[in-house]
């Protein structure tokens, strides 16, 4: 890949585009080819403005990060928002990244698109054998809307999209607004916020909801009983499987690099056929542990020793979801950051953000 090319990021200010920016930068891609666009520069869920932009920028290869994302509470509650804007914004960037003659696409998509009983670990082969998840059902749907617009426009119009499922992740730039975050990130801020109130540093509270958006009601009660215990959803019996951001930003630079035959292949594009299947790879580490284990190892990152309370009238989600790697490690990928490293590279950003 010349790294003087043209690289559109969209969503480059989130936890995903963020890491692949540093990624391509630290790579000695030029900084000046970068396009990189704001929401007040551009608005993608407006159609005309985005293929206005990518005709003027004429970008060689487009990374689709923007997206709305959350965790079960935030998909709980805004259904019809995860469903639209996830929709039009994808829509909106891969028809005008068809028109612009774009080399390479990459959509960035969720595990969350495969069915919520299916084998594990999960193939790229099992979307769409069984129902999905309900609790984000509609934000999966889209996603999976975005896979079919991939496949279907290599399938006619001869573009080179490829759709990247990434497991769950962390790290640098992740969200942590109470009501709408992913689970490491929340349990980063509940366990921190715990801390500061088992030692009555309530300033350090105050200045936390001020960066970092208000606390709940429930949760700034359980902190005014000195934070010595902390209330999670669910009974922590559910299986996950989290990456460390900067080895997705890895794999993202690692399929824009493959030679054009090798990713022919990956495309399942061949000169005797259309596409013998979506253009769909997943991106994680192969590996689980329970939301329980989960939150005990946070706990200890954080310095938290106070009690954690499952609070069982809320849902688990998905039972198990752990991906299948074996497509992308064959290619000569493999995650590089352990578990424990990457929390506290995550703690770490948590306390200099």
């Amino acid at each position: 890949m010349d790294k003087n090319a043209t690289v559109y990021i969209a969503g480059h200010r989130g936890l995903v585009g963020s890491a692949i920016l540093r990624e391509f930068l630290a790579a000695g891609h030029n900084p000046q080819s970068i396009i990189l666009s704001t929401h007040a520069e551009l608005n993608l869920a407006n159609q005309a403005e985005t293929q206005a932009f990518f005709e003027n920028k004429q970008p060689d290869y487009v990374i689709l990060a923007a997206a709305k994302v959350g965790g079960i509470m935030a998909n709980n509650t805004y259904p019809a928002d995860f469903i639209y804007d996830n929709l039009i914004i994808q829509a909106n960037v891969i028809h005008a990244a068809y028109l612009a003659g774009v080399k390479r696409l990459l959509f960035l998509g969720s595990s969350c698109i495969y069915p919520r009983s299916c084998p594990q670990p999960i193939k790229e082969e099992y979307l769409l054998t069984g129902p999905l998840e309900p609790t984000n059902r509609p934000y999966a749907l889209a996603k999976i809307a975005g896979i079919e617009q991939c496949w279907s426009y290599n399938r006619q119009y001869r573009t080179r999209f490829l759709a990247v499922m990434p497991t769950n992740l962390y790290g640098s730039g992740d969200h942590y607004d109470l009501n709408d975050s992913h689970v490491i990130p929340a349990l980063i801020r509940k366990f921190h916020l715990a801390k500061l109130a088992m030692h009555g540093d309530w300033q350090s509270i105050e200045q936390d909801a001020c960066r970092r958006g208000p606390i709940p009601e429930d949760i700034m009660a359980t902190l005014k009983e000195g934070g010595r215990q902390v209330i999670l959803w669910g009974d922590g019996s559910s299986y996950r499987e989290f990456m460390y951001i900067n080895d997705m930003a890895k794999a993202c630079l690692f399929l824009m690099q493959l030679p054009e035959d090798v990713y022919n292949l990956v495309l399942n594009l061949h000169s005797s056929s259309l596409g013998s299947g979506p253009p769909l790879i997943n991106v994680g580490t192969g590996e689980d542990l329970t939301i329980r284990e989960m939150a005990a190892i946070v706990a200890e990152v954080v310095g938290y020793h106070g009690e954690i309370i499952w609070d069982t009238t809320k849902p688990n989600g998905t039972p198990r979801k752990v991906l299948d790697v074996t497509r992308i490690k064959r290619l000569g990928w493999s995650p590089g950051v352990k578990m424990a490293d990457g929390l506290q590279h995550a703690y770490a950003a948590y306390l200099k953000k």
